[in-house]
């Protein structure tokens, strides 16, 4: 059955390029972001883990952890991260789970049951359903998923901004609209009133009936 949103994040145990985790554990009391990989030694999950370890420091201002998957072993990945800094010169100094065994890409649904129980001789196209990033939040709920093809790099800027979001309005009874920035105006929600909008928000602009704005919240 495939993972939806509000779903509770399979737990598993897994050997990463930083040991054993288990990943309930590893995410602790904040949030996650879990991206996949079809095959290590690839050109476009090469230039996306070292895109990822440059912007570990936004994750982490935004109490986020990162950990990589790719359906390969542990001392693959290991070997991996000198090419993904020669190319990109980011080190990579988050956690890489090796998946050899493909359970954590079948407990994500990433692969079918019927795809084996070894990585070896499975080329990436074999796995190319091995792209996908979940975003988890403390109650350890997926908050986001976003699958791409293996041809087309990711963007992980649009996953800071999507953080940036789901943290908001989860704090706030507001959401955001379209291309929406840190910063920029906010949708009140149908939820609350124009009385108590007032109250929470101050002032707000009426779009629509069922579109109101306001400046984004502090805090």
């Amino acid at each position: 059955m495939s993972l939806r949103i509000n779903d509770t994040a399979p737990d598993f145990s897994a050997e990463t390029t930083q040991g054993t985790i288990n990943f309930h554990d590893w995410i602790g009391e904040g949030w996650a972001v879990l991206f996949s990989h079809p095959k290590d030694f690839t050109p476009v999950c090469t230039t996306e883990l070292g895109t990822m370890a440059g912007l570990e420091g936004e994750f982490k201002k935004r109490n986020t952890k990162i950990i990589g998957i790719s359906v390969d072993p542990v001392e693959d990945h290991v070997r991996w991260k000198d090419d993904i800094q020669s190319a990109t010169g980011h080190a990579v100094d988050y956690p890489m789970i090796g998946d050899k065994d493909l359970k954590v890409a079948k407990l994500y649904d990433m692969l079918p049951a019927e795809a084996g129980e070894s990585s070896d001789g499975r080329t990436a196209a074999d796995n190319a359903t091995v792209r996908s990033v979940y975003v988890v939040g403390p109650d350890k709920k997926i908050k986001l998923v976003l699958t791409y093809p293996m041809t087309t790099g990711r963007n992980f800027g649009e996953i800071l901004r999507a953080i940036d979001s789901i943290q908001l309005t989860a704090k706030h009874q507001v959401a955001t609209p379209a291309n929406w920035q840190q910063g920029e105006d906010v949708i009140i929600t149908p939820a609350v009133s124009n009385e108590d909008a007032v109250k929470r928000f101050g002032s707000f602009e009426t779009i629509l009936p069922y579109l109101r704005k306001t400046k984004q919240p502090n805090g």
